[in-house]
């Protein structure tokens, strides 16, 4: 067997040939013998051993016979496979081969059973067992132990999420050597010595990590299981289905466990090119926001008489949709969100451009500029993958710009820790050194929200490194053009992270004011005839659209009549006032919704449509790395937004063209990306950020466990969320007479919100607080990133965490 050269250095691979059960292998150097044996078909038992975990030789029960170590003499008794690195000229004999090692496995087992209790039956691992099914394979058929098992009071709260029956375990220190090796929270450890240890958490300390559902997934027995899922299903009984997690850009594979029509749990998928076998607990534990009693099952239409929401059939509502939005003579603002797969954004843009006649179309439900725009249209679309995980482990530098991985997109925080731990270099361009930051051992750019630019103008880097840049960036002027210009300086690589999964999509897909389908660039009079052509219609709009802040201003003013709004929260927006405001004016409104919402609260006509879970489709991720999946659940009458904009637009008298899932992906594919010419980089001048008196500087961002509604109905993972706490350092606090470790209130003329407060080094005059845990800054403050905020003390201590 021979692997490809190494992305380093391109130098050959060196094999090493040795006889395992008589089979002769060549594999390369440093290869352990249980891999090797795996090469020939042969799968030796084991329970500590994880191919991506550091062996430690903990369980022995993966016992081998080396009769030639591979220097004429071998081992006096067994030896364990999974920490012995093969040698030219070595023989091994497993347990196929050798009565010596098969005697071995057997013994080992006999002594893992010992204490180990008979509660298969009730065991949430009964039936995926390890240890199950190496006791049926390699263990005795009875026991030789007649003395009392060794009991444990049970469950231990690891967290509020992670529950530990202590008897059940055969320490192999898989749990306690992910936490240390891959997510870096070491919280989790192996306490006492001999018959006494034990797996244990710190006493002041719980364990705290955003992707402890690993630990769950890989114990080989049931020592560790989830709160929400203990006692709830038998493995047996449960269907499988793969699917892509939809909460982030990274596209993680997942595999969804259903019975009955209902999701029991999600688990990690094997895909070594994305998220190898991780996945970040919001992947993991928040699936039933579908389900939490608010689902929208019915279309509603506003009655004329009492002005309330009724009941309606979809034949009338989609009528009701057609006529009203056909009143708006095309004055409409089209806004689908970052929920939806890329499929569903190709309907919504083809729908605004031949059945509206608009070009008034944004995703974008955040702050965002002509500057990002310009930047995506120029960058990001096509699905090419310019940036790939790979490329994080291997560049020399990765530069993190208006970007926190570890609450934004977990996997890549691990790429990058591991990548930190091999000696690449790790920066981030912020205003503090955070806890992600310092478990990837990364270098701080002390910035200003706000002056983004300049640290880009002078970072020294070299062409192998990469820059990875946040949405957040978007809301400093200039910083799309500084980061252009740092990428053409030093040679370097760009890549965009946006944070919701359909985000990446949706600019494939043009959903965006000046972006047509496939990266066609709107005010190019060839690409604009290119998908006229395509599309079959006579001409595609040329007038430039709106962006969503546009929409909901006109909206207001009564410039844009009708609004088609999709899984749009109202309080992610960049001013939600504004948008309350324009939605009240507005003369129609029709929203695809899951859920009720504010949105929903004031539509004329509402069409429910499927959860992620309910319908196939694809996201692209940051990567541009297509990840498409099917249907989870199949629900009679539960729609794809796709199938909804299709009735609509037949209702009044333009066909899409598609109704499915697969006729739009085929319509995609058919069209094709540009190959014409492309939007120019963007070069508008930086700025400063604006000085004021007795404000300080908003530094802000989404935890990763926080207030968002696809959390919805997960308690136990809810409890796992990091403290909401305003962060400052002492002298900035002591300026506005704050005291440290009291509370603060941070206001703007909209209002203000309240937080305990926690030193941190951070420059003078910044503070951060979590945009959305506890209380919404956006809503709140009609503030976000780089804004100026007024400080105080908290008035009202018993207001913390929350809005006045």
């Amino acid at each position: 067997m021979t692997l490809e050269a190494t992305p380093d250095t391109q130098a050959p691979v060196e094999l090493v040939t040795l006889t395992i059960d008589d089979v002769e292998v060549s594999v390369p150097k440093g290869t352990l013998v249980i891999r090797a044996a795996e090469l020939i078909g042969t799968e030796i038992p084991r329970f500590c051993d994880h191919p991506l975990l550091d062996p430690v030789g903990a369980c022995r029960q993966c016992l081998v016979d080396i009769t030639d170590a591979g220097n004429g003499g071998g081992f006096p008794k067994p030896q364990a496979s999974c920490t012995i690195e093969v040698a030219a000229g070595m023989v091994v004999k497993t347990q196929v081969t050798s009565p010596i090692a098969e005697k071995a496995q057997r013994g080992n087992m006999e002594f893992l059973l010992i204490n180990h209790p008979l509660d298969c039956p009730v065991c949430d691992k009964g039936g995926e067992c390890p240890l199950q099914n190496q006791a049926m394979t390699h263990g005795q058929g009875e026991t030789r132990f007649t003395e009392t098992k060794r009991t444990f009071p049970k469950p231990i709260k690891v967290s509020e999420q992670v529950l530990l029956d202590r008897e059940r375990c055969v320490l192999c220190a898989r749990c306690t050597r992910f936490s240390e090796q891959i997510a870096g929270d070491p919280f989790i450890a192996l306490l006492e010595r001999g018959s006494d240890q034990q797996v244990g958490i710190y006493e002041e300390e719980p364990f705290s990590s955003y992707f402890s559902g690993n630990t769950i997934q890989i114990c080989p027995v049931g020592a560790l299981t989830s709160a929400d899922y203990r006692f709830r299903s038998r493995p047996f009984d449960l269907v499988s289905t793969p699917s892509i997690a939809e909460h982030d850009a990274s596209g993680s594979a997942i595999r969804v466990d259903h019975r009955r029509g209902k999701v029991m749990r999600r688990l990690a998928g094997n895909d070594p090119e994305v998220n190898e076998e991780w996945i970040t607990d919001k992947d993991r534990f928040a699936f039933t926001y579908a389900t939490v009693g608010d689902r929208i099952t019915t279309p509603l239409v506003r009655d004329a008489v009492s002005g309330e929401l009724e009941p309606a059939s979809w034949p009338a509502a989609l009528a009701a949709a057609a006529q009203g939005l056909a009143a708006a003579e095309g004055k409409v603002g089209v806004l689908p969100g970052g929920r939806l797969t890329a499929e569903d954004a190709f309907a919504y843009s083809k729908f605004a451009r031949t059945v509206l006649r608009t070009n008034d179309i944004d995703f974008r439900a955040r702050a965002h500029s002509d500057e990002e725009a310009q930047f995506l249209a120029s960058r990001v679309v096509a699905t090419s993958l310019d940036v790939t995980y790979a490329d994080l482990e291997h560049a020399s530098t990765v530069v993190l710009v208006g970007f926190e991985p570890e609450d934004e997109a977990g996997s890549i925080f691990l790429r990058l820790r591991r990548a930190s731990l091999a000696g690449r270099r790790i920066v981030s361009i912020a205003s503090h050194t955070t806890r992600g930051l310092t478990k990837m051992s990364g270098e701080l750019v002390p910035t200003l929200p706000g002056g983004e630019p300049a640290a880009l103008e002078s970072i020294d880097v070299d062409a192998d490194a990469i820059f990875l840049v946040g949405e957040r960036l978007a809301s400093v002027k200039g910083g799309f053009s500084a980061l252009v210009a740092a990428a053409e300086r030093t040679g370097a690589r760009i890549a965009w992270i946006p944070r919701r999964a359909g985000d990446r999509g949706s600019v494939e897909a043009g959903c965006l004011p000046e972006l047509l389908p496939g990266g066609r660039p709107l005010g190019n009079v060839e690409a604009r005839t290119d998908l006229a052509a395509a599309w079959g219609v006579r001409t595609i709009p040329a007038r430039r659209g709106r962006n969503t802040t546009a929409i909901f201003q006109d909206a207001r003013l009564g410039t844009v009549r009708a609004l088609l709004i999709g899984g749009v929260e109202i309080d992610d927006l960049p001013d939600p006032a504004a948008a309350r405001a324009g939605l009240d004016k507005v003369g129609f409104v029709v929203s695809l919704e899951v859920r009720r919402s504010d949105v929903t609260a004031v539509a004329d006509v509402v069409l429910p449509i499927a959860p992620v879970v309910e319908k196939p489709g694809m996201f692209v991720n940051w990567e541009g790395r297509v990840r498409t999946f099917g249907a989870v659940l199949n629900e009679p009458g539960s729609l794809t937004d796709i199938r909804v904009l299709a009735g609509i637009a037949e209702e009044m008298g333009t066909p899409l063209g598609f109704r499915t899932v697969a006729q739009a992906r085929q319509a995609m594919t058919e069209l094709g990306p540009w190959d014409g010419e492309r939007a120019a980089a963007p070069t508008v001048a930086a700025g400063k950020p604006a000085a004021a008196k007795r404000t300080v500087v908003l530094d802000t961002w989404r935890l990763l466990v926080d207030d968002g509604r696809g959390q919805d109905g997960q308690l136990e993972f809810k409890a796992t969320a990091r403290p909401a706490v305003l962060r400052a350092n002492a002298a900035t606090l002591k300026a506005f007479d704050v005291e440290p470790g009291g509370a603060a209130t941070l206001s703007t003329e909209v209002g203000s919100a309240s937080f305990p407060t926690e030193v941190a080094d951070l420059p003078d005059g910044v503070v951060w607080a979590p945009a959305n845990s506890g209380v919404s800054l956006r809503a709140a403050l009609g503030a976000g990133f780089g804004d100026r905020v007024t400080l105080s003390p908290s008035a009202e201590p018993g207001n913390v965490g929350g809005a006045r």
